[in-house]
């Protein structure tokens, strides 16, 4: 067996055609009186077999033919031309190329490795013979002849593989245009060498369908397959989903992977909620992500997929900001780091993942929207019943409880405790988030000065603040995570769910012998007052791991908690 190697050539045959009269001007005989002979093939010869030595790749094969004549003398100039076995047509052939002296001598040598990847942009498959139809095409003036031969050639063992990777088709940014089709970043490998992994960042339509290319034109390498797997000049690939995805491309195993992007979103210091918060930005198209943020605060952050740990973008170090995912760092080469932040403020905060360099970019958002003169009061009505006064400290109003709201009722502001005063409002819905089961969910929207009324998208107790400076409405709520182990770094977080009014439950097989305890990292941790009981009192802060059971099984786990979070009651049912 020979050593595998992989070869690209870009294939680049220049045709130009120099067309020189003999004598005078004035012997130019009328189209059609006078004859241009064919020309007479030499080699190969008629069904020869040629293989093509990946081994040796610059050795060449040699067309030639006997000149074809022309009957007044006139000079002829000659093309080869290459199509597959059976073509009469040879106006589109998928091989043309001249030979020297303007086309004018009997001979042309083409390089193995030229062929091979004229054959392999067809779809020849590698190791395998090529029966194909060529052609010597004599041209003088507008009269031009053709002799053809077929002959076989045995491809390079291994297949070509790319050095540029293009998504293109109808399911795709680009409109179905090849000549702009959308470019794979190529990834190194752990030496810092170019590999044949490719990646992009983009957004599919369901029910269409696309492929990859190895160019921007035809000729060229085409990737289709399905269910994962890679097949030279196979079928179009037909995207399941309209959403964002990174695609990845493995043309050393021939696979293809697809990871949804539901949502981009910056976490860490910055931020509203540290590093328990989170920021998401919108899709902006190619490969661009870009929110308004308010960074309240300077230190490092890192942009994070689905709200999955498992997929952080870090920055490069000793770059300003180029970006790789945390768990692929290694496998490229590469270190990493938090992203430094020396900004406060309200920035567009913008991640491009369209180009062979992934970066960040904050920008100024200038487009600040003017405050409201602060209320002396404030309160919260639920279906016209007030239901919370806010504490106000400068221009900010806050509620120090989670108030309980429902989906099912709507929500006004009021300067008045009658709503005689001043009524306000909001932009969105309350609670409505990108990341609903995170630890911390938190949101920022703006405050209005009308009467409308508004509502929260899912039963939640949330947390105020409404800073009329802004103006803007903070609304937050936590998730809570029952915590169960024998062994604390293989435990179990077991996400609880809400109902009204703060009100958490899980339905969970637990195991006999283990420690549990409530948990919202790490802002609330909530411990028992008797912990070897099944029902008990909730302490945050203070209270001792439970050690309450003793038989392996499925448990109904509920704790209801005080509106403060501070404390509350909780029970395990089998």
């Amino acid at each position: 067996m020979k050593t595998k190697h992989k070869y690209l050539v870009a294939l680049s045959f220049l045709i130009s055609f120099t067309f020189t009269t003999c004598e005078k001007e004035d012997n130019l005989q009328p189209e059609g009186e006078w004859e241009l002979s064919s020309p007479v093939i030499l080699t190969p010869t008629e069904d020869q077999s040629i293989v093509l030595d990946q081994d040796t790749p610059s050795e060449s094969v040699t067309f030639s033919w006997e000149p074809a004549v022309s009957t007044e003398g006139y000079a002829v100039t000659y093309e080869v031309l290459m199509a597959p076995a059976g073509t009469t047509d040879f106006s589109a052939p998928f091989f043309t190329s001249e030979p020297s002296n303007n086309g004018t001598n009997t001979s042309l040598s083409v390089s193995y490795e030229a062929l091979d990847q004229a054959l392999a942009f067809s779809g020849f498959p590698a190791n395998e013979e090529a029966v194909v139809s060529f052609a010597i095409r004599a041209n003088s003036l507008s009269k031009s002849s053709l002799s053809t031969s077929n002959v076989t050639i045995m491809r390079f063992e291994n297949e070509a593989l790319p050095q540029s990777l293009y998504i293109s088709g109808t399911a795709t940014e680009n409109n179905d245009d090849l000549s702009q089709a959308i470019a794979l970043k190529r990834l190194t490998d752990s030496n810092g060498e170019l590999s044949n992994i490719y990646e992009v960042y983009t957004s599919l339509i369901a029910g269409e369908s696309y492929k990859f290319y190895s160019e921007r034109s035809l000729p060229a390498l085409e990737f289709g397959g399905s269910d994962g797997n890679i097949v030279s000049f196979g079928d179009a690939i037909v995207a399941n989903d309209s959403q964002q995805f990174r695609i990845t491309v493995n043309l050393d195993n021939n696979t293809y992977e697809l990871l949804q992007i539901n949502f981009w979103s910056m976490v860490g210091t910055p931020i509203n909620g540290g590093w328990g918060g989170d920021e998401p930005l919108d899709y902006q198209g190619n490969g661009v992500w870009k929110a308004s943020i308010n960074l309240i605060e300077t230190g490092g952050f890192v942009f994070r997929a689905n709200g999955d740990w498992g997929y952080l973008l870090k920055r490069i170090v000793g770059t300003p900001n180029t970006l790789v995912l945390e768990g692929e760092a290694g496998n490229q080469g590469l270190t990493f780091e938090d992203i430094p932040n020396n900004q406060t403020g309200l920035y567009f905060v913008t991640l491009d993942l369209s180009a062979d360099n992934y970066t960040y970019s904050f920008e100024i958002d200038d487009s600040v929207v003017e405050p409201i003169a602060t209320p002396a009061q404030l309160f919260l009505f639920e279906n016209g019943a007030m239901i919370e006064e806010f504490s106000l400290s400068g221009d900010t109003f806050s509620s120090a409880r989670f108030i309980a709201m429902q989906a099912s009722n709507t929500y006004t502001l009021n300067s008045a405790l009658d709503e005689s005063g001043t009524s306000y409002s909001v932009s969105g819905i309350l609670a409505d988030s990108a990341t609903p089961d995170g630890d911390l969910v938190s949101d920022a929207i703006t405050l209005l000065e009308n009467s409308n009324s508004f509502s929260v998208l899912t039963d939640r107790a949330l947390r105020f603040n409404i800073d009329f400076s802004a103006p803007e409405l903070t609304w937050t709520y936590y998730n809570i995570k029952l915590f169960h182990w024998q062994i604390w770094d293989e435990r179990q977080e077991i996400q609880m769910s809400y109902s009204h009014p703060n009100t958490f439950t899980v339905t969970s097989n637990l195991i006999a012998g283990s420690d549990s305890k409530f948990i919202s990292p790490w802002d609330f941790d909530f411990g028992s007052d008797d912990p070897t009981s099944l029902t008990g009192n909730l302490i945050n802060g203070g209270g001792a791991n439970m050690l309450n059971i003793e038989t392996d099984g499925s448990y109904t786990v509920t704790i209801i908690l005080n509106d403060d979070y501070q404390s509350g009651t909780y029970e395990f049912a089998q």
